[in-house]
């Protein structure tokens, strides 16, 4: 394995890639307390006995059912990208931050600046996936 001396960032590529990540987790922690508030007015919507006297159709209370089983799986992806995106920043801060953390040699600067917060270079990436059956986030 090379050495991490070899890997490291220049600091201005180093400080594009922290305002990349703080960039996308800001417009990622809007997205979420969005998403939030709109299932919990919904759901205060529906308890506040405004149609009290009119019957539910079943369809209806489906179609409520599945909106927010979506708007709870968009929350799990986004908070997964959160934590991503902080453990990301603290690779930064550790000077760690581009190397494949499967074998150690730097992440192409393209894949960093189309998923910012990479762990595993491409071919790690497909064996990982190859292995487990599984697309996860990094």
């Amino acid at each position: 394995m090379a050495t991490k001396k070899n890997h490291r960032l220049k600091a201005s590529e180093k400080e594009a890639f922290r305002r990349l990540l703080l960039e996308r987790r800001e417009v990622l922690a809007s997205d979420v307390d969005r998403i939030e508030d709109e299932a919990l007015n919904r759901s205060q919507n529906g308890n506040s006995g405004e149609l009290s006297n009119v019957p539910f159709h079943m369809a209806d209370v489906g179609s409520e059912n599945y909106d927010r089983e979506f708007s709870l799986g968009i929350l799990q992806n986004e908070n997964e990208e959160l934590r991503e995106i902080d453990q990301a920043l603290s690779r930064l801060e550790a000077d760690t931050f581009g190397l494949c953390e499967s074998c150690g040699r730097r992440i192409p600067s393209a894949r960093l600046k189309a998923l910012p917060y990479a762990r595993l270079c491409v071919e790690c990436k497909q064996e990982d996936e190859n292995h487990t059956g599984t697309r996860a986030l990094g």
